[in-house]
């Protein structure tokens, strides 16, 4: 199983292990049986993000947002259309800093909204202000 992907479970935190050829079929994870890949952005909190952004073999790009921001409210859409678009090539996690104030201090966090790709465990790029999907979905490619 080299070819197997760690992709960490956004529900209950465990890391799975999924070959290549079964990453468009849907994978779940073994312990909740929670879906491993969406078409859509999923809500995360600290610990999670960082055990994903640790361990996980796919790219894995996360909004730090809070719902009192303007500007985050309006991206929300956009993020969830790139997250659509990118379904399978890279997973796009949320994190209210709001709710998790820690995290501002942990990833360095100046202002709202700022976008982080991970990849091989660290931090290869880091984007703050809105951008519509088309944008978000380039600036992914190009950072990860």
């Amino acid at each position: 199983m080299s070819d197997a992907k760690k992709l960490t479970c956004l529900q209950c935190g465990q890391v799975n292990r999924v070959p290549q050829a079964r990453l468009g079929a849907g994978p779940k994870c073994g312990t909740c049986g929670a879906q491993l890949l969406s078409a859509k952005a999923v809500e995360v909190d600290l610990p999670t993000l960082q055990k994903a952004a640790r361990n996980d073999d796919l790219p894995l790009v996360v909004d730090f947002w809070a719902p009192w921001c303007g500007p985050c409210r309006m991206m929300a859409p956009e993020f969830s259309k790139a997250a659509e678009v990118l379904a399978g090539q890279a997973r796009l996690v949320k994190l209210n800093t709001e709710a998790h104030p820690q995290a501002g201090a942990t990833y360095n966090i100046r202002g709202i909204p700022t976008m982080a790709a991970f990849a091989g465990g660290r931090e290869r790029q880091r984007q703050s202000g809105a951008m519509p999907a088309a944008s978000i979905v380039d600036w992914i490619k190009s950072a990860v």
